[in-house]
């Protein structure tokens, strides 16, 4: 065996000693067997304490931190640290992964917590948010997830009562989740006064929604629901870290030591106090404590475990110790016995048993021990210390022998001489001192030579030499024992050493990599009997190596278990065991040594053990001599499939040229050619790189791919058929097991993997999102369901998906080398097997991850490369065709056979009934029995075994074959050289398919009077392809050298062709012979034509940037163009035959004379008149609007006009194929465009008589026909020209409402800011200034005892007096006048068959009965609600979906929401947290009811799919670049939608995930113009009807414009309602109500006919924003916020709701009797509404904003202030105007009338308040007022006696005056003194408390006292209602908070006898009603 293979003897992990005590907690259990389970590094620990045994769970990378037992308790989760950390469930009886979930947290996984019935886990992270997730652990999925805290997260818990709850706690929180939907919410534990708020450590959860949760402070706090109801004081000394729940109660352990047990209403059952043990100590701390039964299992800080009998607990058992907190650096083994000694920086030295596994001895020491040796007679134990110190101890009784210190710095390592006499102790000073054993420890000696610290040494067998390394990376010998420093090399050569321990030495070379300069290796030992080296490193890996091993970079095998650093590893002193130590995770692992003979064995033991794959990817464990790869292999790795710029990339490139775009396009574009072309024969078949790509389908047709199409081909007709959904090169292809559904995948930056339809070319499913770069393989599982694919990123990441779904079940990291294949087990759909270069791979799905085993090959023989894998007939045997031509047989992941096969490498196998057939780069199909024992038959492929009537040629004999399938009696083979072969069973060959084989195709031409073509390659051929319906390959010559262009003489009888040496040759266009050649340049010949009419002249132009021309008579090179600046692209020639026309590489467009090759300069007008033979150039004006926008980007590199000059097709790098009406001038003309090419299209030409058009594909090697079809041909023609129609500017008109909807900008409450332009400190940040008392130093508390003073009044005129004042304990909504008409659309409904309507404002949903005006809100929104829908479908009838503002797109709780609910119950079904992130503007359900369609705000204007019973995201995707205004399913569909907005109206299909839109097509309707669309209705037949801005209404079919119904209405049509029922529809627009029209219509299911309704509201201009229809009635909701019911039989209006139509809502006044009351608003207008009638009795139409409104005490007057600064009052009865006064010219904040009557103040924004005597009369003449107000008034109230008023200010002062002189009072004791007769101030110390902390940017906005005196309700710019005491005095004081309005509240006021508060909105103009209790 080469010294570079890996060892054929195994290690066995057999023990680990430790326990992770530190920084865990509640991680050690119970299993169902009585097993312990623990973890210890990276190590799940499953722990027998009867039989004394351990089992491993190796599945992490890293440290475990958290683990969690399954409610059955044989299932546990554990979770790791981490850049990308992952979770596994796992078994503790066979310790199988069973589930991996990863792709959500980042750093760390936290804590774990398994749900009641352990369906659901919960994890929490240790990222900067603590992201707390939910998953359906089996399936690996994500159900929620959130940011759990902005500080530490320390336990987690599911409430085990109740469903869908769980709490989390940490520093100083507690917070309490409910998960609906995949929305997780959380509510903050309310401390209160019961207990501080702290730090929580864990939690237990109990019945009842009560919560025990243990403190910082050692106190249990008691929660109910989520508020704190009682504390058990100082259940422990210190803080609680473990609480753990059973069915006999709770037990608590603590950092006092203690584990107390509490009965199940946690009274304290007995403590357990551990450090009063035997084995307890001072300092012991318990971090994790279980109860099962009559045991108890205690975790300490210490890693101790100790198992408690309940019945003797002051007898604990201490049954696992470790090393405690510190590094663990020191080891060494006894020299006879089977010991190990370790000693730590917990200043600890330990000895272990390695026979019984337990600690034995235990000393401590002062100082922390880094090294430790054994004296070779095993006596003398010598410790060295980090202060430079060593000690020794005699082992018998660890009694010190000496101690000296002689270093200031760390002894890293000693050791002991062989013969016992000397010590060599090497410290970090860099030096080593010698010192005799038998002298005491007498110095004898001193080595010096290191420069660096000693890090390794070894003595010689003899004692006479020492070997060092040092920190620097040098060996060193010297002699001993006097120390000096050997220089002379050759003294040491033939020494023999004794042990050996360095890193450094020829013998270890192998140990380091070959290329990588690391020193990450911290320990080696030799194993001197078995030849085997063991080293430790960095890296948490030990390694077995051979030894010795002299070449860098040697094979190895490689065991994980330790977390980080390993620091030192010995081998026992038989050899038996290895012995490692880690430095951060304290453990110490003791490992068995498997030798090679019972290697065997051994494998079959690791399969039980599921051993992480030791034969890692970085070690090709066996073998180094690794064969060299095949030619072929080797080319196709060299392939790179990255591209410059992907397809995805140019929306982005194309916004950024948007500029020049606008520039560009205000010039009127020629509309784009009449005439379109459609693919008609695809010549190709991709095999150079891509292998079982080729299959039968169900009907007998041959599926394959090329270049971007997925191809099926009918041979008996010729004819094929495609797929065109791809934009890219496919590189893969599957077919499902039942033959109709083809899977694809292709390039590109996130690769999409198809799914369609064989017969109908559709899509299925489109899987995106999971792979980088490209997918290079795919596979069907046997039952069709599941589908796996392999990426071409650097990880070649393997995916498993349910296809039809589009979900990722699975996925993992495949391999760091390429993988050719993946197929999954027809037998097990959760196996696989992926293989490829050097490694065969089995696979197990594990939840969201998968499981991966080396397919072991053994000590026979070497690694391969496997090309193609099949199953077998049982689902272990799997069968591998390799690099070398063998076939190896595998049974579970083991050879048991292999089979000579083929002569090099077998690409391609196919498993059949009874056998297999294979396929090799030796041409050869060999067909197999089914145990691969016999060769039934072989054929080979041969020219001479074409059958006779067989079209086209073969190229050569034996072509490398790479795909092969049987079926329909015949064998189908594809080729390396792009053909596609059929083999009959008796052996005849049909070539069906033949292509350029690998490289590019630039040259094409065609003949002047026939139909056929000649195209040349790289791949060195010249061919002639018939384009008449046979489409075969008629001829084929081989070239010298490859060609880049060619050319027919005019006459058709020669053909010219330039290769890429700077020669051209002439042959003779039948028979392909030379006629002529020429050789006179270097560079490749780009382009070649023959001079029009007789073709005498030859022009042929080279990248060394001349042109030549040839006689061709002469065979003379007769002129030369120069003056080229760079290489020669394209050229032409004019009719005469005397002009050529040449662009160049920079854009050059050049003129020469012919044929001398003069330069001539001709202007652009005149080039324009020339008339040329050919134009396949691509400058000038004539076609300068072929170039697009990215032109930087991307290169236009054919173009070729027809014969009649009308239509320019171009061929580009994108793969586009583009076709221009001619002249294309002005920039970026328009076009239609087909993809079909993968990359650059380098040649386009018509045929001559235009009727066809022929492509060819740079390295997609396909030549490409494809039928032109004149105008007139009408076919849904997939041509797609997104790109060309940049959005016209006309679309439509202008409209105010759909601008302002358009430009709205919807922010949360979180950020709003204030109502009213406030300045100043606000009052809970103001400092208070003293009082006069206070001032003249008289301290409040010295009064006497009993007051002289009067007592204080009160501080309010209390009105009902006599009765027993009670407080008002809570508000409910009873009634809300709103509906959210001017900004949303399609928002009222009909339910229950039209007894209730639902609608929505702010943030409430509102179900109204019509008969009785009853209201029932839907109340869980947090935000304003923008859209509502409701379900169609029978079975989920009132189900309602509202969506809501939100802000951010991260996630977070400030993430827009979609509500679904119940509209009866009130209940919520589901909430979905988006992406949107400013808000949801629409939402739709589908057909059946179980999809839900949401539109974001966001820039994107994202459209999202969701299941919303699952909370499941289906598909999302960019709506588009402006606003979508609505967006519905088809009534009939779950997969089609329609979204319409600014000027754009798009039809959606969506497959699987993947969302694909396609534009609306105007077609050749005369006027039609790309119009902002506003709504959209659908009729049967695919009919889709859009209403526009301008009134139209478009009618669609498909994606193509039908008819347009000309101005359905005169304004926007603004929405449109289809009935199920019978199809009619429904219209409401923007119109002025007249005679014949009306702002609603009904049509017929055609929109032909129709009736008008007219609203009579009144209005001058209806604004219709819904309509609904139900039952004869028709349901409109209109911008003024009216909700209108009308007839269709009678037209019959009935207006069921009334409202303001524009907020804020400023003035509020309730009645002093009745509870009615009145409201003044911004639209105008004050209303008088009634609260028992529920409904508006009255509305004044004022004629400008209205601002205040107040009723005199009587109630028989009431005043109003407008915004202009005039006043008005009028008489109640009549709603006569008693007076109106304007004595200012701003805005009136507040009026009052006196509690006498007598007064009316007036506050203005003037910094005044007037006052007015309505004694005097209706004149109102102004009598006096206030002066020095520092600013605008907010609000007024008066005193009691009407002697003061008190006036709030925006300067946050609060002022009180006389009435009626003016005069300030300043006296604060006589201010004190006042009663006031209401208090509506937001400003006083007795109202201090309700200002809350968040008010930075934002305002409490009106405030109103109770009649009653007891209570003050607040509404606020969060749009909170709030309910404190009053007086109100102390800061930040409790209350209750009411959210039910949009952002910013007006006002807010109480009725008579307190019954009602009702507040007023201001974004929201509603108005609410709540009852008081």
């Amino acid at each position: 065996m080469a010294d570079g293979a890996a060892p054929n003897c195994h290690l066995r992990l057999e023990w680990v000693y430790g326990y992770r005590g530190h920084q865990c907690r509640n991680n050690l259990y119970y299993t169902a067997s009585k097993e312990i389970v623990y973890f210890v590094a990276g190590v799940g620990v499953v722990y027998n304490t009867r039989e004394h045994k351990q089992k491993f769970f190796l599945g992490h990378s890293d440290d475990i931190i958290s683990l969690a037992l399954h409610p059955e308790r044989t299932l546990v989760a554990t979770g790791q640290v981490g850049k990308e950390p992952h979770i596994c469930v796992w078994d503790t009886y066979n310790l199988q992964t069973i589930s991996i979930l990863k792709d959500v947290h980042t750093h760390g996984v936290a804590c774990l917590a398994f749900d009641h019935d352990g369906q659901r886990l919960v994890s929490i992270g240790l990222d900067s948010k603590n992201t707390i997730c939910v998953w359906d652990w089996k399936k690996g999925r994500v159900l929620a997830t959130a940011a759990g805290h902005i500080d530490r997260i320390f336990d987690v818990s599911w409430d085990l009562h109740q469903p869908n709850k769980i709490i989390s706690c940490g520093v100083k929180h507690i917070k309490f989740w409910s998960l609906c939907g995949n929305a997780l919410t959380a509510k903050r534990g309310v401390f209160g006064k019961t207990g501080e708020l702290q730090t929580i450590l864990c939690l237990a959860c109990a019945r009842d929604e009560i919560t025990y949760s243990g403190a910082l402070n050692g106190d249990i706090y008691v929660w109910k629901g989520i508020n704190l109801v009682r504390t058990v004081h100082s259940a422990h000394g210190s803080g609680i870290f473990s609480m753990n729940a059973c069915e006999e109660g709770f037990a608590t352990g603590g950092r006092d030591g203690c584990v107390r047990l509490w009965d199940l209403n946690f009274q304290p059952i007995t403590l357990i106090d551990l450090r009063e043990t035997d084995q307890g100590y001072r300092g012991l701390s318990v971090r994790s404590v279980c109860w099962q039964g009559d045991h108890i299992l205690v975790g300490t800080q210490d890693s101790e475990i100790f198992e408690i009998v309940v019945h003797e607990r002051n007898k604990p058992f201490l049954i696992m110790q470790g090393h405690c907190e510190g590094e663990l650096w020191a080891l060494a083994v006894h020299p006879t016995k089977p010991l190990a000694v370790t000693g730590s920086d917990d200043r600890s030295v330990r000895i272990w048993s390695l026979i019984d596994h337990a600690l034995i001895a235990r000393c401590n020491m002062e100082e922390a021990i880094r090294c430790v040796a054994v004296s070779s007679d095993g006596i003398h134990l010598a410790l060295g210390m980090k202060d430079g110190s060593f000690t020794v101890l005699r082992i018998r009784d660890m009694t010190e022998v000496v101690h000296i210190k002689d270093r200031k710095e760390a002894i890293h390592e000693l050791k002991y001489s062989p013969d016992g006499s000397f010590l060599a102790v090497g410290s970090n000073d860099s030096s080593i001192d010698i010192y005799g054993v038998l002298q005491r420890y007498k110095k004898v000696g001193e080595c010096f030579g290191s420069l660096s610290f000693i890090t390794h040494m070894d003595w010689s067998t003899d004692s006479r030499y020492l070997q060092t390394n040092d920190g620097s990376g040098k060996r060193l010998f010297y002699s001993m024992p006097s120390g000096k420093e050997i220089i002379n090399k050759e003294e040491v050569k033939d020494v023999q050493w004794a042990t050996w321990t360095c890193v450094l030495g020829p013998e270890v070379n192998g140990i380091w990599p070959k290329y990588l300069d690391v020193n990450g290796i911290n320990s080696v030992d030799a194993n001197f009997k078995d030849q085997v080296l063991v080293t430790a490193d960095d890296y948490g890996l030990v390694k077995l190596f051979r030894y010795p091993c002299f070449k860098r970079g040697a094979k190895f095998k490689k065991y994980i278990g330790h977390s980080a650093h390993v620091t030192n590893v010995r081998w026992s002193y038989d050899y038996q065991w290895v012995l490692s130590i880690g430095g951060a995770d304290h453990s110490v692992f003791q490992w068995q040594l498997i030798p090679e003979r019972k290697s065997k064995e051994f494998l079959h033991i690791v399969l039980q053990e599921s051993f992480i794959d030791s034969n890692s990817d970085q070690s090709d464990s066996d073998q180094s001599d690794v064969p060299e790869l095949d030619s072929e292999i080797e080319q196709e790795l060299q392939i790179n499939y990255h591209r410059q710029i992907y397809k995805e990339d140019l929306p982005q490139l194309k916004e950024k040229c948007k500029e020049k775009r606008q520039a560009a396009t205000s010039k009127k574009r020629e509309k784009p050619p009449d005439s379109s072309v459609r693919l008609h024969f695809v010549h190709g078949y991709r095999g150079y790189d891509c292998r079982n790509n080729l299959f039968y389908t169900q009907t007998g047709e041959i599926v394959y791919h090329v270049a971007a199409v997925g191809i099926v081909y009918n041979c008996q007709q010729n004819i094929q058929r495609f797929y065109l959904g791809h934009d890219d090169d496919i590189v893969c292809l599957a077919i499902h097991p039942l033959k109709d559904y083809i899977s694809t995948g292709q390039v590109s930056r996130d690769s999409a993997i198809h799914i369609w339809d064989a017969e109908l070319l559709k899509p299925l499913s489109i899987l995106k999102g999971h792979h980088q770069f490209g997918v290079c393989a795919v596979d069907f599982s046997a039952d069709g369901k599941r589908l796996a694919s392999v990426g071409l990123d650097e990880n070649h990441t393997i995916v498993l998906w349910d296809w039809k779904k589009g979900e990722k079940l699975s996925s993992v990291r495949g391999s760091a080398e390429k993988i050719f294949v993946v197929k999954l087990n027809p037998y097990i759909p959760d196996k696989l097997v992926t293989a490829g270069i050097k490694h065969i791979k089995f696979w197990q799905r594990a939840g969201g991850g998968l499981t991966g085993r080396k397919g072991y090959f053994g000590n026979l023989r070497k690694i391969e490369t496997i090309m193609c894998v099949v199953y077998g007939w049982t689902d272990e045997m799997v069968f591998s065709g390799t690099s070398t031509g063998d076939v190896y047989i595998w049974k579970d992941m083991f050879i048991i056979k292999r089979i000579k096969a083929h002569d090099g490498p077998v690409f391609s196998m196919h498993a059949l009934e009874k056998g297999f057939v294979t396929g090799g780069k030796d041409g050869v199909v060999v067909l197999w029995d089914d145990s691969f024992e016999r060769c039934l038959k072989t054929y080979s492929i041969k020219r001479s075994a074409l059958a006779p009537g067989s079209k086209g040629l073969l190229l050569e004999d034996n072509p490398s074959i790479r795909a092969i399938t049987l079926g329909h009696g015949h064998i189908l083979v594809g080729t390396k050289n792009g053909e596609i072969l059929e083999i009959e069973k008796s052996g005849p060959i049909t070539l069906l398919v033949q292509g350029h084989m690998e490289g590019e195709v630039w040259g094409l031409d065609v003949h002047p009077h026939l139909p056929i073509c000649a195209t040349v390659s790289d791949d060195k051929t010249l061919r002639i392809w018939d384009l008449s319906p046979s489409h075969c390959m008629l001829a084929v010559r081989k070239l010298k050298k490859s060609g880049r262009c060619c050319c027919f003489s005019p006459d058709g009888k020669s053909l010219a062709v330039g290769l890429n040496d700077g020669s051209f040759l002439i042959v003779n266009s039948d028979t392909l012979e030379d006629l002529v050649s020429f050789h006179h340049r270097k560079e490749h010949i780009s382009d070649i034509k023959f001079s029009p009419g007789s073709g005498k002249y030859l022009a042929v132009a080279s990248h060394d940037n001349f042109v030549d021309i040839y006689n061709i008579m002469s065979s003379k090179r007769v002129g030369i163009c120069k003056g080229a600046s760079s290489y020669i692209t394209h050229l032409d020639w004019d009719k005469r035959g005397k002009l050529l026309q040449v662009n160049t590489g920079a854009k050059e467009q050049l003129f020469f004379e012919a044929p001398r090759g003069k330069p001539q300069i001709i202007n652009n007008a005149e080039v324009d008149k020339i008339d040329w033979t050919s134009w396949t150039c691509v400058l000038g004006t004539s076609c300068e609007g072929i170039w697009p926008m990215v032109s930087e980007v991307t290169d236009v590199s054919a173009s070729c006009l027809t014969s009649n000059k009308k239509v320019l097709v171009t061929g580009d790098d994108f793969g586009f194929v583009k076709l221009f009406r001619y002249p294309v001038k002005g920039k970026y003309g328009k076009f239609k465009r087909y993809v079909a090419h993968s990359t650059h299209v380098t040649n386009v030409r018509w045929t001559h008589d235009d009727g066809l058009l022929v492509t060819v594909g740079g390295p997609d090697t396909t030549v490409m026909i494809w039928t032109h079809e004149l105008e007139g041909y009408k076919q849904a023609i997939q041509y797609d020209s997104e790109e060309s129609d940049f959005d016209s500017d006309e679309d439509g008109g202008y409209d105010s409402d759909v601008t302002r909807e358009n430009e709205i900008n919807y922010t949360i409450r979180a950020l709003t800011t204030s109502l009213r332009p406030m300045s100043g400190i606000k009052p809970h940040l103001q400092q208070k200034e003293p009082s006069q008392e206070e001032r003249q130093g008289i301290v409040r508390g010295s009064r006497p005892p009993v007051s002289r003073a009067l007592p204080q009044p009160e501080k309010l005129q209390t009105n009902n007096v006599g009765k027993k004042k009670k407080p008002i304990e809570d508000l409910t909504l009873a009634l809300a006048f709103g509906y959210r008409g001017n900004d949303c659309r399609n928002n009222v409904h009909y339910l229950n068959d039209g007894t209730d309507i639902i609608y929505h404002t702010a943030s409430i949903g509102i179900v109204h009965n019509i008969a009785t005006g009853f209201q029932s809100f839907y109340l869980e929104h947090t935000d304003d609600i923008l859209c509502l829908t409701v379900n169609q479908h029978p079975k989920f009838q009132k189900i309602i979906a509202t969506g809501q503002v939100g802000d951010s797109s991260d996630m977070s709780g400030t993430a827009p929401l979609i509500h679904i609910w119940d509209a009866t119950t009130k209940q919520t079904h589901s909430v979905l947290r988006c992406y949107h992130s400013k808000g949801v503007c629409c939402v739709s359900f589908s057909a059946t009811g179980k999809l839900l369609l949401s539109v974001g705000l966001d820039p994107q204007y994202t459209i999202t799919v969701w299941r919303w019973q699952e909370g499941t995201k289906v598909a999302s995707k960019s709506g588009h670049t402006k606003r979508i205004f609505v967006a519905e399913f088809r009534p009939d569909s779950d997969t089609q939608f329609v979204s319409v907005g600014m000027k754009h109206v798009r039809f959606w299909t969506f497959a699987g995930k993947a969302l694909q839109s396609k534009k609306g097509n105007l077609g050749s309707i005369e006027d039609a113009r790309m119009q902002t669309m506003l709504a959209v209705a659908f009729g049967a037949n695919n009919l889709t009807f859009t209403g526009t801005i301008s009134g139209d209404v478009y009618v669609w079919r498909e994606h193509l414009l039908v008819r347009i119904v000309a101005k359905a209405h005169n304004g926007p049509v603004f929405t449109m309602y289809t009935t199920l029922r019978d199809g009619l529809i429904v219209t409401g627009g923007k119109e002025r109500p007249s005679k014949e029209g009306g702002a609603v219509k009904l049509w017929d299911q055609e929109l032909k006919r129709c009736r008008a309704f007219r609203l009579e509201t009144g209005q001058a201009m209806d604004t219709v924003r819904s309509v609904c229809r139900c039952k004869g009635k028709i349901l409109v909701g209109t911008r003024n916020a009216e909700i209108i019911e009308v007839g269709e039989k009678n037209a019959a209006c009935n207006i069921l709701i009334n409202n303001h139509m524009d907020g804020p809502i400023w003035g509020l006044s309730t009645h002093p009797i009745k509870d009615i009351f009145l409201s003044a608003a911004e639209d105008g207008t004050v209303r008088l509404w009634d609260i028992a009638e529920k409904k508006m009795l009255n509305k004044v139409n004022l004629g400008h904003p209205a601002r205040t409104v107040a009723y005199s005490p009587e109630g028989d007057m009431v005043a109003i202030g407008m915004k202009n600064g005039e006043f008005i009052i009028l008489v109640v009865t009549s709603l006569t105007i008693w007076g109106k006064k304007r004595d200012r010219r701003s805005a009136i904040q507040d009026i009052k009338f006196s509690p006498s009557s007598q007064y009316l103040a007036v506050g203005t924004c003037e910094n005044a308040i007037d006052f007015y005597d309505l004694t005097l009369g209706p004149a109102l003449n102004r009598i006096s007022y206030c002066r020095d107000i520092a600013s605008f008034v907010l609000q007024i109230d008066f005193s009691a006696d009407s002697n003061y008023i008190q006036v709030s200010t925006g300067s946050y002062k609060r002022l009180v005056y006389e009435v009626p002189l003016g005069k300030q009072v300043t006296e604060q004791s006589q201010i004190e003194r006042i009663t006031w007769a209401t208090w509506t101030s937001i400003l006083g110390d007795e109202v201090i408390g309700i200002w809350s902390r968040n008010l930075d940017k934002a305002d409490v906005n009106c405030a109103c006292v109770s009649h009653s005196g007891l209570n003050i309700v607040t509404g606020d710019d969060f749009g909170l209602v709030k309910l404190f005491d009053f007086p109100c005095t102390e800061k930040f004081a409790k209350h209750k908070k009411y959210l039910s309005h949009s952002a910013q509240i007006a006002n807010i006021k109480f009725t008579s006898g307190d019954r009602y508060v009702v507040s007023s909105g201001g974004q929201d103009c509603s108005l609410f009603v709540w009852k008081c209790s």
